[in-house]
Parts: C-alpha cells; structure tokens; sequence
C-alpha cells in the first residue's frame, strides 16, 4: 500500500511541477509556448538540421555569424531551453524541433534526407553518445533504426516525415527542402527558403548572390568542424558525449552507397521504399520492384 510520505511526496512532486509550468521555468520541449509568428525548422534527427540552423542562422544574423555558442539564442532548440527564456526572445522567432506533425506549429521549413544516410549518421550519433559500444555492428543497428527503437518519441523516419507532408504538405505554410538538393546547389533552395520567410513572419532579407555566398561559407561543414573543435565542451549536444567522436562528420550525400550493406539498405527500401519514391529517392536494392509506384491512398 502507498504511505503517507509517499503520497505527500506525489503531491509536493505535482505542485512543483505545475509551479514550472505556470512560471516557464520547464523546458519548453513539446509543450513550447507558440506565437502565431514562428516558424519551425522541423526534421527527422540526423538529417541535416543543425547545418540547416546554420545556414538560416547566418542568413537572417549577416553581421554577427553563426557559431555553436550562440545558435541556441538565434534558432533555439525546444528540448534544451526553458520556455520562459525562449517566450523572451525577440520576435518572430524561428525554433528547432524533431516533432511529428504537430498542428500548433503555424509555419513549418522541413528538411528531409535519404533515410539511408539518416541511417549512418544517426549510428555514429549513437555511439558518440555512448548508446552503442564501438563494436556494435551496423547491420544490426539497422533494423533497430527502422523499428524507431532511438528516440521513439519522434517516431520512424516513415512516420515523421509522412505525418507533415501529408497534412501540411499543400500548405503555403510549409516549405519542405531536401538535404541533397542543399547540398547539390543550395544557392536556388536557399532563395526558395528566402522567399518562404519573407511570405511568413520574416521580411528584408538580404538574399543577394553575395550575401547568400556568404552565408554558404559560413554555414560550411569545414567551418562547422573548426568550431566543434573549440565550443563541443560547452555546448548542450556535446558537452556530455565522446569527445573522440565529431558530431559533425562527413555532411556529405549518398554516403550509404559505400557504408551500407547490401542486406541494410534492401531493408531499409522495403520498409520505407513508396515514401522514398515519392521524395525522389532512387532505389538500389536488388529486392526492389523497379515498377513500384506510390500509394496514392496514403501519399499526398
């Protein structure tokens, strides 16, 4: 039977809790408070975010570049920051977020990435993470990666990137951006994305060639790598991993066609092969139908 003390603790432990929320004092996370002029920079994990702050970091601050100190005060992270601190940021705000659909966000720039890259980066983020020992075999993290068995709140890849394309995908509100044409030629993306915050909430841009040079140079992986070097011991991402273990690698697309086994990525396309087909991913898997089309039923 519960004890007295217990239930007194329960109850002290409830009020506490409420006096976080009323106050702000709890981390925002899903219950962030929104203002109807944010926009979200939303993603699968491990598909591109963090180079995505960047860039759009660096585009909307031109005179005081992006660095891995101060992006949580320019595109701030919900599961990191208090939402008394982050209601006091200047407004409009934009905020990062993993989240499966969530119908309070008014304007959404989602960026998705091959799930087969996804796949290796969220392996090497796990053993930095130490959830893995170094030893862990890739073909076995892979069908723990499609089964959503790491950080299951935000669902599988599946799961999260279809739940806004298929309820937000016809919005003027959402612009969704792929990693690979980013990376391909992110000068055209970037303008769309100008053109999507001017639209929603942010206006005068400075979206000339030069300033948008710029702000590739700025937003580079090799830039980026430099600055982990320096902050990864103070910032909220790193600081508690392994230090031998980048956070970030590569950044680089198409990556699974040599780090990938046969068995992992004919996975991978089972499971997920008609949403990637729709997102403009070819297939390569000797087990993939070459006539498979999207289920229209379930596809926007």
């Amino acid at each position: 039977m519960t004890s007295v003390k217990e239930n007194v603790q329960r109850a002290l432990g409830a009020l506490a809790a409420t006096g976080r929320v009323l106050t702000g004092r709890q981390i925002a996370g899903r219950g962030a408070t929104v203002f109807q002029d944010d926009v979200f920079l939303v993603s699968y994990p491990r598909s591109g975010n963090t180079w995505a702050r960047f860039l759009l970091g660096n585009l909307l601050y031109q005179n005081s570049p992006v660095t891995f100190s101060n992006i949580d005060s320019r595109i701030p992270e919900i599961y990191f920051n208090p939402d008394r601190s982050m209601r006091a940021l200047p407004r409009p705000r934009m905020l990062k977020s993993h989240e499966s659909f969530q119908p309070q966000y008014p304007r959404v720039i989602y960026i998705v990435r091959d799930p087969r890259d996804v796949a290796i980066s969220f392996y090497h983020h796990n053993l930095k993470a130490r959830n893995i020992p170094d030893d862990y075999p890739m073909e076995a993290f892979v069908p723990r990666f499609i089964a959503a068995e790491f950080d299951k709140k935000f669902g599988s890849w599946r799961d999260n990137v279809l739940s806004w394309i298929t309820l937000r995908g016809d919005s003027p509100n959402f612009l969704m951006l792929r990693y690979e044409d980013l990376k391909r030629d992110p000068l055209p993306m970037l303008r769309k994305t100008v053109a999507c915050l001017e639209r929603n909430s942010f206006g005068n841009i400075d979206a000339s060639d030069e300033a948008l040079k710029r702000t590739i140079e700025l937003s580079a992986p090799e830039r980026m790598r430099a600055l982990e070097k320096q902050e990864a011991a103070s910032w909220v991402l790193t600081k508690k991993t392994r230090a031998d273990k980048p956070f970030v690698r590569s950044a680089i697309a198409g990556g699974w066609k040599t780090q990938l086994a046969p068995e992992s990525v004919a996975a991978i396309e089972s499971a997920w092969g008609d949403l990637m087909v729709h997102l403009g991913y070819e297939l390569a898997s000797a087990s993939a139908d070459p006539k498979l089309t999207v289920k229209q039923e379930v596809l926007p």
